[in-house]
Order: structure tokens, then sequence, then C-alpha cells
């Protein structure tokens, strides 16, 4: 497996041997970053109706239930394998939650398809404007300039800034260099910023 740090290293060893304290202390050290990414994550149709407690530990007891699957393999560090197990478990809980069919859930799992969750984050924490119409327009440029971008820029943003994962762990997931990644990020984030500073509310926390 990917390096972790010596505690981190330390659990682990126990839990490959069927330790389940260790294992139960591995799961609870990732939850709160875990949920993280699962907010970002939720269809808004469903937000208000799928509590993200619930999914986490619905998602647990998959993970352990297949935590060997984990141990034989040495490809992904615990959080980025458990983080895995919650996205397939959300988007199972949302393809019954909407009636989505399974092919239509299998491109949902795609992890270069952000757009439209980037745009529900990125405008919904706009303070102005007022009007339907101007809420509207903000919406279409932003939704504009999320469309220039290519999907990994996209995904980038999304998994650095709103799922907080590090350069590396972004890297990862995409199949990119670390450097890569890192450049990504920053362009990203240079699009949006030109696009939202005019916007109340819209910098919001948008920042490296």
């Amino acid at each position: 497996m990917a390096s972790e740090p010596p505690e981190m290293e330390s659990l682990l060893a126990r839990a490959a041997t069927g330790d389940g304290a260790a294992w139960g202390t591995l799961l609870a050290l990732h939850q709160e970053r875990l949920q993280c990414g699962l907010a970002f994550r939720v269809d808004p149709r469903l937000r208000g109706r799928l509590d993200a407690a619930d999914v986490i530990q619905e998602a647990f007891i998959v993970a352990t239930a297949r935590r060997t699957d984990f141990f034989a393999q040495s490809a992904q560090p615990l959080f980025l394998w458990l983080r895995w197990v919650v996205r397939n478990t959300l988007l199972e809980l949302q393809r019954l939650h909407l009636g989505t069919q399974k092919r239509d859930a299998a491109r949902e799992a795609s992890p270069r398809d952000s757009r439209d969750l980037l745009v529900a984050q990125l405008t919904g924490g706009m303070t102005g404007p007022a009007t339907a119409a101007g809420r509207a327009e903000a919406t279409a440029r932003v939704t504009e300039a999320l469309g220039r971008m290519g999907p990994t820029d996209r995904e980038v943003l999304a998994l650095r800034h709103f799922e907080q994962l590090s350069n590396a762990e972004a890297a990862h997931v995409l199949g990119i260099r670390e450097r890569a990644a890192a450049k990504r990020y920053v362009r990203a984030l240079e699009r949006m910023r030109d696009v939202l500073s005019d916007m109340p509310g819209g910098l919001t926390g948008l920042r490296p």
C-alpha cells in the first residue's frame, strides 16, 4: 500500500491481522474528510433528503465487509480506497432515490463529470443578485466558464477545493503526475476567480 504516517502504518498493520478495534479507529480518523467530500458529491436534488452520516455509516459497513480487498491491493492509500467505497455507496443511494437506471449511475460515476456539482457549489453561496433573472445570469456565467475548462481541470478544482484532497491524492485519483495536478488546480482557480470577482459572495473560500 502507499506510504502512510507511522501511526497509520501501525493501525493498518494491526487491522490487516484482523484487529477490529484498529480498523474502527482508522475509519473514525478518516470520517470527517470523507464527509467533506460527500457533501460536495451529493446530487443537489437530494440535499436535505440524504443524511451524510447515514451514507458514511452505510459505506463503512460495506468497507468493513470488504476490507480484505483493501489489504490485498497495494495501489491506493486507505483514505482514497474509502473515498471510492463512499462514492459508490452514494451513487447507489442516489440511483434508488431518483429512480435512475444503472447505465445512468455508471455514467455519473465518471470522475471527470463535475460541472453541474461545481455550478451548484459556486453559485450557492452568492449573496446577490437578488432577482431570479440576475441569479440565472450569474449561473449562466459560471456554467460557461466551467464549460471552457477541460474535464480534468474541473475535476481537479472539485477534488482540491471542495473535497480538500492534497495534490498527491488528486493526482492519484486522476492518474496524472502530482506537479500536473498542482498546475491544473492553480489554472482552474485563476479562471474561476476572474469570472466570480464581481459577484457578491461568489469568491467565498475560493483561494489556493
